[in-house]
């Protein structure tokens, strides 16, 4: 009877083993979750980057034309001027007693004339008279012709005395900002003095950049059926690294590449207008200087529609770049693309990915094509190329 009991008491403890078995009792493994963003049609700007300078439209060095002393200097050194400002004067009284001189004898010259032109006048009317000769008549008409040309040569010796006394006052020919005088009051100048000041235009700037060939026929072949140089823009990072508010347009392209570096001069303008605030009397507060070096982006004028995802959701393996995407039943999917212009924030897919598409962006290192995940949308980073068209 015991022998039976412990027979009956194994068999319970064999059912109860078995019917815990792990494996019959674990549930199934959940899904890993993993972030994703939609790809979108956003406005994009293609671009390309170079390095620049900021050029003056228009420079101008002031030298004095006439030779004397320097008596005044009439502006603040560093200052805006305005065109046809008084910025020197040369001492005039030297220039003024000429003029004066030509204007005596331009009157001088007028009194002969006048009595040049009677004497040939009674010369002609007793021609007719037993008083009267032909030789006298030609002596009368040449003396009058002689002192009509005496006339016009003290008229044009005024004429020159004039310029020369106008020349005593050097003013600015164009606005914008002086520089230095090079030259002190009380010093004698002439034409071999060398330059006195320099001035320099202000508002609008010129931006110059060297472009490699191969840049310039793609840009040739991608606008011009799209307005040529109008459908490009140009933007200035200055050199803090700040992206300047105002926006230039491409003016100019070289007409020769360089043999040295396989560049072409390109040439843009842009505003520089004047910013709260001054250094000074008389110097307004601006942006760009004349020969500051800054970076120029050269982008479309107008934004193209293209596919943006998340610079983050572009992996590279021995095949390329690709993307994880979540496809239907919540499978994820390798997408091979194809890129066009990226950002530290953003890619441009040309192909491979369309607009609406789910692509991981988190949890990437968690998830493989195939495998079933559960998919939660989170914030796409903001877009460069479409902060930049906003600026």
């Amino acid at each position: 009877m015991a022998t039976i009991t412990r027979l009956a008491a194994g068999l319970l403890l064999a059912g109860a083993i078995g019917f815990a078995h792990p494996a019959a009792a674990a549930p199934p493994a959940a899904a890993p979750t993993v972030g994703v963003v939609k790809a979108k049609l956003e406005p994009v700007y293609t671009a390309h980057q170079y390095v620049g300078r900021i050029l003056a439209v228009n420079t101008v060095r002031l030298e004095a034309r006439v030779t004397g002393f320097l008596e005044k200097r009439l502006f603040e050194q560093g200052s805006d001027v305005s065109q046809g400002q008084l910025l020197y004067v040369i001492e005039q009284p030297p220039y003024q007693a000429a003029v004066a001189q030509q204007q005596a004898a331009i009157a001088q010259a007028e009194a002969q004339l006048t009595n040049a032109i009677a004497t040939l006048n009674r010369s002609v009317q007793l021609l007719h008279t037993p008083a009267g000769q032909q030789s006298t008549v030609d002596s009368a008409r040449a003396t009058q012709l002689t002192d009509a040309a005496e006339l016009a040569s003290a008229k044009a010796q005024l004429d020159t005395a004039s310029i020369n006394l106008g020349y005593t006052e050097i003013r600015a020919p164009i606005s914008g900002r002086i520089g230095i005088s090079n030259i002190s009051t009380g010093n004698v100048v002439g034409p071999s003095s060398g330059t006195l000041a320099v001035i320099v235009s202000q508002d609008p700037m010129y931006i110059a950049f060297e472009m490699p060939v191969v840049d310039a026929l793609a840009l040739n072949d991608r606008y011009r059926a799209n307005g040529g140089l109008a459908a490009l823009a140009l933007r200035v990072v200055l050199p803090d690294g700040k992206t300047y508010a105002h926006q230039g347009t491409v003016s100019f392209m070289g007409n020769t590449v360089s043999s040295t570096t396989d560049t072409i001069l390109v040439r843009g303008t842009i505003a520089n207008p004047v910013l709260p605030g001054s250094f000074g009397p008389g110097v307004p507060n601006r942006e760009l200087t004349d020969g500051e070096f800054v970076t120029v982006i050269v982008q479309e004028a107008k934004p193209q529609e293209a596919v943006v995802v998340p610079r983050q959701a572009v992996l590279y393996d021995q095949l390329g770049a690709y993307t994880l995407v979540v496809g239907p039943n919540d499978m994820v999917e390798r997408r091979d693309v194809a890129l066009g212009q990226t950002t530290p924030e953003t890619a441009v897919v040309e192909s491979g990915v369309k607009a609406g598409d789910q692509v991981i962006t988190e949890g990437i290192q968690r998830v493989r094509p195939g495998l079933k995940v559960h998919a939660e949308v989170v914030a796409a980073p903001a877009s460069e190329a479409q902060a930049a068209g906003k600026t």
